[in-house]
């Protein structure tokens, strides 16, 4: 059944979609979105994962910092994320721990004096920060434009020494050159693994590093107000007040397309029709739809655990646990470890202590709970496990997801003074594979497919990195280059590809 032709079709209603269908409406285009879900949204829904709680948790995607202010302001979003005071603690030792501050403080410094008496690892922390802060600002502008190449870039920045240690040399180069200490060499490398199956002394842990440093040219993560769902709720708000046609439970089974149109079939039977077909898809999905075949991408690679808390646990630090869990957590992540781990898992094996990551997001923004729980203290902690590919699951899903949860609880557990059994109320475990079943991302892998560079390299062709090879279809989701996290960058890129040709 073939029915109405569109000028856009686009497959999949995450955020990316929903913005480039935004755009693209608003420039006079007939789009329509087929979610495949009976739910829009994707990876970006808030959804009441606890039916017996009122708590609509952010269950795959959490932070947001990629998400450009110009989207927000050109869409007219009425969205709001919420700037946190701490950055980070990292407990170490028997009771002492790492806090550091949004920005430069006397807490903090004290709290660097504590670890490293001589001063050093605190002023080279903010040497480092302050270096990556300038190629931040500088590059960030350059993702909503068509890709410069390699060299074009460079010259841009123009701060060739950042560029080096940042691009070309691994970033666990510069981070044992300029920090001396484990624990502080550790919390700099976090942000070059989330998601990411690599070592330290891997290209592709830069990669990742840039993506969690350069959002908006500050790098800051904040907390979404109301939950991913409400940033979810104002784009299709604005989508449908552009004319947007969002259809629901509208799953695609095949992509053919022609000189003249693309023909998506869905598995009603229904035949939609499009000049152009943007997919939201992971490309690995997308060439599977086409019948075409792309290169594997690497293993999605983390524990996604969503917990709801009766009270934040006490930690044997005795910092204020709401203090310690207000920023980003870690527990056992220092640069030996993560390198340990890693190499274990490469050969197969499940961490006894894997390395976490958490943050409670109702410290920041309780509203995402319901009045009874708020007051009654009730607290969401959100817990990412890192170093555990898809592969580590591939023999029996049930039984390694047990053994990753056991190992995760028990890495929290060493720094905390009870057991942090004791405070929950209700749990979700998500494995790579269980994300991948949910949500269709090949291996769980949450940037769809491996992140790229920036840039596209010398004596390539002009791009805005959402092209394909066919010249009706694009990549408007994470698998696009400069796609990966929260951000809607590849969604206002891909709809500045089809309208620059119209």
């Amino acid at each position: 059944m073939i029915g109405k032709k569109y000028d856009v079709v686009i497959i999949g209603g995450g955020h990316n979609g929903l913005v480039a269908a935004t755009y693209l409406a608003r420039a006079g285009k007939t789009v329509r979105v087929l979610e495949a879900n009976p739910e829009i949204g994707g990876a970006s829904q808030s959804v009441r994962t606890f039916p017996e709680y009122d708590a609509n948790l952010s269950r795959y995607s959490y932070l947001i910092a990629l998400l450009p202010d110009k989207i927000v302001n050109d869409l007219g979003l009425a969205f709001e994320c919420i700037s946190r005071e701490v950055s980070s603690y990292t407990p170490y030792g028997d009771n002492q721990g790492l806090y550091v501050s949004r920005t430069w403080d006397t807490k903090t410094e004290q709290s660097f004096m504590e670890l490293d008496p001589s001063g050093k690892e605190g002023l080279a922390w903010q040497d480092f920060y302050a270096e990556v802060a300038q190629f931040a600002e500088r590059i960030a502008p350059t993702l909503l434009e068509p890709l410069k190449t390699r060299s074009e870039l460079r010259k841009q920045i123009d701060l060739d020494p950042i560029w080096k240690y940042l691009i070309e040399e691994p970033i666990g180069k510069v981070i044992t050159q300029r920090f001396s200490n484990d624990i502080v060499r550790g919390v700099v490398l976090t942000d070059a693994l989330i998601g990411t199956f690599a070592s330290a002394f891997d290209i592709q842990a830069n990669i990742c590093f840039l993506y969690h440093l350069i959002g908006n040219g500050t790098g800051e993560w904040k907390v979404p107000k109301g939950g991913m769902g409400a940033l979810v709720s104002e784009l299709v708000r604005v989508a449908t007040e552009s004319g947007v046609e969002i259809s629901l439970n509208s799953k695609a089974i095949k992509v053919d397309s022609t000189s003249a149109q693309v023909n998506v079939e869905l598995q009603t039977g229904e035949v939609v029709t499009g000049k152009y077909l943007l997919s939201n898809a992971a490309p690995e999905v997308l060439a599977k739809l086409r019948g075409t075949s792309v290169p594997k991408s690497l293993d999605g690679s983390q524990m996604k655990i969503n917990i709801l808390l009766n009270r934040l646990p006490k930690l044997k630090s005795g910092i204020d646990p709401r203090l310690a869990f207000a920023g980003t957590f870690h527990a056992n992540e220092s640069f030996d470890q993560f390198e340990s781990v890693y190499k274990d898992a490469k050969n197969g094996l499940m961490p006894e202590k894997m390395p976490i990551e958490m943050y409670c997001h109702t410290l920041t923004d309780p509203s995402i709970l319901g009045q009874e729980l708020q007051d009654a203290g009730y607290q969401t902690l959100t817990l990412f496990g890192i170093h555990t590919p898809a592969s580590l699951f591939d023999g029996d899903n049930d039984v390694a997801r047990d053994a990753a949860l056991k190992s995760a609880l028990s890495s929290l557990n060493d720094y905390l003074a009870e057991p942090i059994e004791d405070v929950i109320a209700a749990i979700e475990v998500k494995t790579p594979l269980d994300i991948e079943e949910a949500i269709a991302l090949p291996r769980g892998n949450i940037f769809h497919n491996d992140l790229s560079m920036p840039f596209r390299e010398d004596g390539t062709e002009p791009s805005w990195g959402v092209e394909t090879d066919d010249p009706r279809i694009f990549i408007c989701g994470a698998g696009a280059a400069r796609g990966g996290g929260v951000s809607g960058i590849p969604g206002h890129n891909a709809a500045m590809a089809i309208l620059s040709n119209n």
